[in-house]
Protein backbone atom coordinates (compact mmCIF):
# COMPACT_ATOMS: atom_id res chain seq x y z
CA UNK A 1 0.00 0.00 0.00
CA UNK A 2 2.82 2.44 0.76
CA UNK A 3 4.41 1.68 -2.62
CA UNK A 4 1.19 2.72 -4.37
CA UNK A 5 0.96 5.85 -2.23
CA UNK A 6 4.57 6.72 -3.12
CA UNK A 7 3.74 6.37 -6.81
CA UNK A 8 0.69 8.61 -6.38
CA UNK A 9 2.65 11.20 -4.39
CA UNK A 10 5.50 11.22 -6.94
CA UNK A 11 3.00 11.61 -9.77
CA UNK A 12 1.32 14.47 -7.92
CA UNK A 13 4.64 16.25 -7.32
CA UNK A 14 5.67 15.97 -10.97
CA UNK A 15 2.25 17.09 -12.14
CA UNK A 16 2.37 20.12 -9.83
CA UNK A 17 5.82 21.06 -11.10
CA UNK A 18 4.70 20.85 -14.74
CA UNK A 19 1.54 22.85 -14.02
CA UNK A 20 3.45 25.57 -12.19
CA UNK A 21 5.85 25.87 -15.10
CA UNK A 22 3.04 26.02 -17.67
CA UNK A 23 1.05 28.55 -15.63
CA UNK A 24 4.05 30.81 -14.99
CA UNK A 25 5.37 30.68 -18.54
CA UNK A 26 1.87 31.23 -19.97
CA UNK A 27 1.35 34.25 -17.73
CA UNK A 28 4.73 35.69 -18.68
CA UNK A 29 4.10 35.07 -22.38
CA UNK A 30 0.60 36.59 -22.06
CA UNK A 31 2.00 39.76 -20.47
CA UNK A 32 4.78 40.02 -23.05
CA UNK A 33 2.41 39.56 -25.99
CA UNK A 34 -0.12 42.03 -24.63
CA UNK A 35 2.53 44.65 -23.96
CA UNK A 36 3.99 44.11 -27.42
CA UNK A 37 0.56 44.48 -29.00
CA UNK A 38 -0.13 47.73 -27.09
CA UNK A 39 3.23 49.19 -28.09
CA UNK A 40 2.79 48.15 -31.72
CA UNK A 41 -0.70 49.65 -31.92
CA UNK A 42 0.02 52.91 -30.11
CA UNK A 43 3.44 53.80 -31.47
CA UNK A 44 3.62 52.12 -34.86
CA UNK A 45 -0.09 51.85 -35.74
CA UNK A 46 0.49 48.19 -36.42
CA UNK A 47 -1.07 45.10 -34.88
CA UNK A 48 -1.26 41.39 -35.40
CA UNK A 49 -4.62 39.66 -35.16
CA UNK A 50 -3.06 36.37 -34.12
CA UNK A 51 -1.70 37.96 -30.94
CA UNK A 52 -5.28 38.46 -29.74
CA UNK A 53 -6.13 34.83 -30.47
CA UNK A 54 -3.04 33.59 -28.64
CA UNK A 55 -3.73 35.93 -25.71
CA UNK A 56 -7.27 34.64 -25.29
CA UNK A 57 -6.03 31.06 -25.20
CA UNK A 58 -3.17 31.88 -22.83
CA UNK A 59 -5.78 33.14 -20.36
CA UNK A 60 -7.31 29.65 -20.54
CA UNK A 61 -3.89 28.08 -19.94
CA UNK A 62 -3.39 30.18 -16.81
CA UNK A 63 -6.96 29.55 -15.61
CA UNK A 64 -6.89 25.77 -16.04
CA UNK A 65 -3.42 25.34 -14.54
CA UNK A 66 -4.38 27.64 -11.66
CA UNK A 67 -7.56 25.65 -11.06
CA UNK A 68 -5.59 22.40 -11.01
CA UNK A 69 -3.08 23.84 -8.55
CA UNK A 70 -5.87 25.22 -6.36
CA UNK A 71 -7.65 21.86 -6.32
CA UNK A 72 -4.41 20.16 -5.31
CA UNK A 73 -4.08 22.41 -2.28
CA UNK A 74 -7.72 21.96 -1.34
CA UNK A 75 -8.37 25.64 -2.08
CA UNK A 76 -10.75 25.14 -5.00
CA UNK A 77 -14.20 26.70 -5.05
CA UNK A 78 -16.62 24.73 -2.95
CA UNK A 79 -20.34 25.28 -2.81
CA UNK A 80 -21.27 23.49 0.35
CA UNK A 81 -23.67 25.23 2.71
CA UNK A 82 -24.11 22.03 4.73
CA UNK A 83 -20.39 21.84 5.57
CA UNK A 84 -20.69 23.99 8.69
CA UNK A 85 -23.45 21.75 10.05
CA UNK A 86 -21.52 18.48 9.75
CA UNK A 87 -19.38 16.95 12.44
CA UNK A 88 -15.66 16.39 11.72
CA UNK A 89 -16.16 12.61 11.58
CA UNK A 90 -18.90 12.98 8.97
CA UNK A 91 -16.69 15.35 6.97
CA UNK A 92 -13.90 12.75 7.02
CA UNK A 93 -16.29 10.10 5.70
CA UNK A 94 -17.41 12.35 2.84
CA UNK A 95 -13.95 13.38 1.62
CA UNK A 96 -13.35 10.37 -0.64
CA UNK A 97 -16.80 10.24 -2.29
CA UNK A 98 -16.87 14.00 -2.95
CA UNK A 99 -13.37 14.07 -4.43
CA UNK A 100 -14.13 10.99 -6.51
CA UNK A 101 -17.39 12.50 -7.83
CA UNK A 102 -15.55 15.74 -8.66
CA UNK A 103 -12.96 13.73 -10.57
CA UNK A 104 -15.68 11.83 -12.39
CA UNK A 105 -17.46 15.04 -13.42
CA UNK A 106 -14.21 16.56 -14.70
CA UNK A 107 -13.51 13.33 -16.59
CA UNK A 108 -16.92 13.59 -18.26
CA UNK A 109 -16.15 17.22 -19.16
CA UNK A 110 -12.81 16.05 -20.57
CA UNK A 111 -14.52 13.45 -22.76
CA UNK A 112 -17.03 15.88 -24.22
CA UNK A 113 -14.45 18.66 -24.64
CA UNK A 114 -12.23 16.23 -26.54
CA UNK A 115 -15.15 15.13 -28.72
CA UNK A 116 -15.94 18.77 -29.45
CA UNK A 117 -12.29 19.49 -30.30
CA UNK A 118 -12.10 16.49 -32.65
CA UNK A 119 -15.25 17.70 -34.38
CA UNK A 120 -13.80 21.21 -34.67
CA UNK A 121 -10.60 19.79 -36.14
CA UNK A 122 -12.58 18.11 -38.88
CA UNK A 123 -14.26 21.32 -40.01
CA UNK A 124 -11.72 24.03 -39.11
CA UNK A 125 -10.56 26.15 -42.04
CA UNK A 126 -6.87 26.49 -42.77
CA UNK A 127 -6.67 30.02 -41.38
CA UNK A 128 -7.90 28.90 -37.93
CA UNK A 129 -5.40 26.11 -37.30
CA UNK A 130 -3.52 28.12 -34.64
CA UNK A 131 -6.66 28.69 -32.60
CA UNK A 132 -7.64 25.07 -33.09
CA UNK A 133 -4.49 23.68 -31.53
CA UNK A 134 -4.44 26.28 -28.78
CA UNK A 135 -7.99 25.22 -27.91
CA UNK A 136 -6.60 21.84 -26.86
CA UNK A 137 -6.10 23.42 -23.44
CA UNK A 138 -9.79 22.87 -22.70
CA UNK A 139 -9.76 19.04 -22.81
CA UNK A 140 -6.23 18.97 -21.35
CA UNK A 141 -7.33 21.27 -18.54
CA UNK A 142 -10.30 19.09 -17.64
CA UNK A 143 -8.08 16.01 -17.81
CA UNK A 144 -5.58 17.51 -15.35
CA UNK A 145 -8.39 18.58 -13.04
CA UNK A 146 -9.87 15.09 -13.06
CA UNK A 147 -6.44 13.58 -12.51
CA UNK A 148 -5.89 15.87 -9.52
CA UNK A 149 -9.25 14.99 -7.99
CA UNK A 150 -8.68 11.26 -8.47
CA UNK A 151 -5.17 11.48 -7.01
CA UNK A 152 -6.48 13.52 -4.10
CA UNK A 153 -9.24 11.01 -3.44
CA UNK A 154 -6.71 8.18 -3.21
CA UNK A 155 -3.98 10.02 -1.30
CA UNK A 156 -5.99 12.06 1.21
CA UNK A 157 -5.56 10.73 4.71
CA UNK A 158 -8.69 9.89 6.67
CA UNK A 159 -7.87 12.45 9.38
CA UNK A 160 -6.66 15.14 6.96
CA UNK A 161 -9.65 16.67 5.24
CA UNK A 162 -8.97 19.40 2.72
CA UNK A 163 -10.60 22.63 3.92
Amino acid sequence: MTFQKNIFFNLKEKLIYIEKFIAASSLFFLLALTLTQVILRNFFELGFSDIDVVSRHLVLFVAFMGAALASEGGRHIKIDCVNSLLSPSTKNKLVFPLLFISGLICAIFFYYALQFWLDERTYAPANEQLALYLALIIPIGFFTLSLHFFLLSFTTQKNNTPE
